[in-house]
């Protein structure tokens, strides 16, 4: 989730949220979640991390997603007004569209068509917003990643637990970082001596 205000990115904002009550690949489902438990704590308190309720919401898909974002705000009885972004072939944001389709920046659902000029400064703004969460969704993923490999991979090694494997990441930054340390280097942890050291160099080297 990112935010911005008048039209700025808030990087601090941005929140990364673990599906809970979703089992299974449902994309509208999980929006419903994660917009729910962001109402939900604007609601309980404004003063706290997640801010203010927003003016507006962008969902990335169709009207779908829309509609599970509007029973999420519903819950609250809050009637808070959703867009989703049509995509291009390119995978970017062509037009804002309602819950019932209509593209917003032809002017439908609004008292007037949006000028051109704003049309294109809104589209320049989604942009921005959507490249925001791309990186933040890359690099939270890739970091998943590393973490899972890291784990399965030093949990195989005897003599590693999991106060010596924080110690490993929090000193190396991730498992790419103790691949390339040397053997030295990683038997400089607290508790970690050469033999063990190397076993960890030819569990992490292994394809």
């Amino acid at each position: 989730m990112c935010v911005a205000e008048d039209g700025v990115i808030k990087r601090n904002l941005a929140r990364k949220f673990k599906i809970k009550t979703v089992f299974n690949q449902d994309d509208p489902r999980c929006m419903e979640e994660v917009v729910t438990r962001r109402i939900k704590h604007s609601m309980e308190n404004p003063k706290g991390a997640f801010g203010v309720l927003p003016n507006v919401i962008f969902a990335d898909g169709g009207i779908t997603q829309i509609r599970a974002v509007k029973k999420a705000a519903a819950k609250y009885e809050l009637d808070i007004p959703v867009f989703g972004m049509v995509k291009d072939d390119k995978h970017r944001t062509k037009s804002l569209i309602d819950e019932k389709g209509e593209d917003i920046l032809a002017g439908a659902g609004l008292d007037q068509p949006v000028k051109e000029g704003r049309h294109t400064n809104i589209l320049n703004f989604i942009t921005n917003l959507q490249d925001e969460v791309h990186r933040i969704a890359i690099g939270y993923n890739k970091k998943l990643r590393e973490s899972n490999m890291t784990k399965s991979k030093l949990d195989e090694v005897q003599g590693i637990g999991e106060k010596k494997r924080e110690e490993l990441l929090k000193r190396f930054g991730s498992i790419e970082g103790i691949k390339k340390a040397d053997i030295s280097e990683i038997a400089s942890i607290k508790g970690i001596n050469e033999e063990l050291a190397r076993k960890i160099k030819e569990k992490l080297d292994e394809n």
